[in-house]
């Protein structure tokens, strides 16, 4: 097995891991949204199990790469992430939207090691990255700014004036990352607000910009390592193209898949769908 081979392996892993942990948190409320971290588990898998930065015994590490979940609904997705890389014990799972739980149902910096924002309000992550990533240049700190975002906050004004100051500035510390699930909480994102062509409008805000297919393992380690290694003085976005609820085909086929509430024995289903489908070996493409 090639090293790359060994890696994609370990991240498919990974993947796997995250998607049954958030089922699993899902089971817990009986609702949930599900399809986001099935989708996005693949994007979270090669952030914390290779690109970022981080000391686990040390969330708040000065020279740790930041995070950033703007989509603070997204939090079932990054709780299961954060379990992953060691930052958030296992066993806390079934305290998730508890009171007292350190897992909220939304993200909230206060209560969780590694949250770094409370991102309830959609579309003011970027903007907060844009700040962190000034103030990590002002103090030569060579650590990345990750911004996690979705579709719908393309409809949000201040997504769009943090995109032109980040240019503005050269912030090739801040790598942007943008699930293109195309559904968010009124419809079909495209159908809200239309925002194609989406590549050519960051390239033409001065965005070194990649779209990709964001459940290919493959693509997204090139794309997230593409964005690392640019030496052009300029912010970096990824478009990833994912599936709602990647992995589980009878989630994935839902026509309204925002936020779920799924019966009973279908968590059971769920998890048994899961459980048949995981990774010994990794084959390019296969997760596509």
């Amino acid at each position: 097995m090639t090293e790359k081979s060994a890696l994609l392996n370990h991240l498919a892993c990974a993947a796997w891991r995250i998607r049954r942990n958030a089922v699993r948190m899902g089971e817990v409320q009986g609702q949930g949204y599900i399809g986001q971290a099935l989708g996005w588990a693949d994007v979270l898998a090669v952030a914390y199990g290779h690109a970022l930065n981080l000391k686990a015994d040390d969330p708040k590490w000065e020279g740790r790469d930041r995070f950033l979940l703007s989509h603070g609904h997204y939090a079932i997705a990054h709780y299961s992430a954060l379990i992953e890389a060691g930052i958030i014990p296992e066993s806390e799972l079934e305290t998730y939207g508890s009171d007292d739980s350190r897992l909220p149902m939304s993200g909230m910096a206060a209560y969780t090691p590694g949250m770094e924002i409370s991102g309830g309000s959609l579309g003011q992550g970027l903007s907060i990255g844009v700040g962190i990533a000034l103030a990590l240049k002002q103090k030569r700190n060579p650590a990345f700014v990750y911004n996690s975002m979705s579709d719908g906050e393309l409809d949000e004004g201040s997504t769009w004036e943090a995109v032109m100051a980040a240019a503005h500035h050269g912030l090739d510390n801040l790598i942007c990352l943008v699930d293109i699930n195309n559904q968010q909480a009124d419809g079909p994102s495209g159908k809200v607000l239309g925002f194609e062509p989406l590549a050519d409008k960051w390239t033409a805000f001065g965005w070194h910009t990649q779209r990709i297919a964001g459940n290919d393992l493959a693509a997204v380690l090139h794309a997230f390592d593409q964005a690392r290694c640019l030496e052009s003085p300029q912010p970096r976005v990824i478009l990833f193209d994912t599936l709602m609820g990647k992995g589980v085909p009878f989630l994935e086929q839902r026509e309204k898949n925002h936020f779920i509430r799924v019966d009973p024995p279908e968590w059971q289903q769920a998890l048994d769908i899961l459980d048949q489908t995981r990774p010994t070996s990794y084959t390019e493409g296969a997760m596509a």
